[in-house]
């Protein structure tokens, strides 16, 4: 029996942009593979096309080279098997917490009573069950998070984009957040993808991490993640197992943030 294709896979992309001042090579040869279920960090030093991978993987840009592939079937635009959690939440102040949690539902034009119901059960379990019918600017920083983690599930996509989702929060919002989230997506049973500048977010939320090279943007290594514990431990656990020193300062030294003399 054939083996189930790659949820994301990506072979010898390429993406090149043109403007006045002449073409930018953004991402050269980039491939990778992600299996269903698996999460994925993906870190590298700023303008090495981080965030570009990501809006590939979405269908928003096309490669200049390469495929780009989801379940084993070309992106040839936006899918519904896709969503996408930005660093900004984006809710609309004029929305009540549940009308924001169902537009990306609504937009989509699937059945509303459902999506109701769905995120309904999906904010109660986040914490927010009291808050459905505030404002966005009733609700802190964080909680405004989980409103946008909510409007991205409740659309029930297969794999999640995570793009720098808590760097605008606070470091204990943004520390209780990934855990929150890490255990919501692996719960879910989501393939999730995120991309971020923090390596102890990286080494703490994720079973892989791939490290890219200044731009144009390649594969520079990929390391597993792996815990001496039978399960897999939450962020805030991994951050104190005796593993995370060894893995941080691995990928603090492949990105060579370090001073040279």
């Amino acid at each position: 029996m054939a083996a189930a294709p790659p949820k994301v896979e990506l072979r010898n992309v390429n993406l090149r942009y043109f403007g006045l001042e002449g073409e930018t090579e953004a991402l050269k040869d980039v491939s990778m593979s992600i299996t269903p279920g698996e999460f994925v960090a993906i870190i590298g030093q700023s303008g090495c096309g981080k965030s570009t991978l990501l809006s590939l993987i979405s269908g928003i840009l096309m490669p200049t080279g390469g495929a780009v592939l989801l379940d084993g079937r070309a992106v040839a635009g936006p899918s519904r098997k896709v969503g996408y959690m930005l660093q900004q939440d984006y809710l609309f102040e004029w929305r009540t917490i549940l009308e924001n949690a169902v537009l990306g539902a609504e937009i989509q034009g699937a059945d509303m009573g459902k999506a109701r119901a769905r995120a309904t059960a999906l904010l109660t379990r986040y914490g927010l069950g009291q808050f459905l019918h505030h404002l966005p600017r009733q609700l802190s920083g964080g909680m405004r998070q989980r409103v946008a983690l909510a409007r991205t599930l409740c659309t029930e996509p297969d794999i999640v984009l995570l793009d720098e989702p808590f760097a605008a929060l606070d470091s204990q919002t943004r520390l209780a957040l990934s855990d929150e989230v890490a255990v919501i997506l692996r719960r879910e049973k989501k393939t999730a993808i995120l991309v971020t500048h923090d390596i102890g977010e990286a080494v703490s939320m994720a079973e892989r991490v791939i490290v890219l090279s200044r731009r144009p943007g390649r594969v520079k290594s990929d390391h597993a993640i792996r815990f001496a514990a039978a399960e897999r431990p939450t962020p805030l656990a991994a951050r104190n197992a005796p593993e995370f020193n060894t893995y941080f300062n691995r990928l603090w030294q492949e990105l060579e943030v370090h001073v040279e003399g």
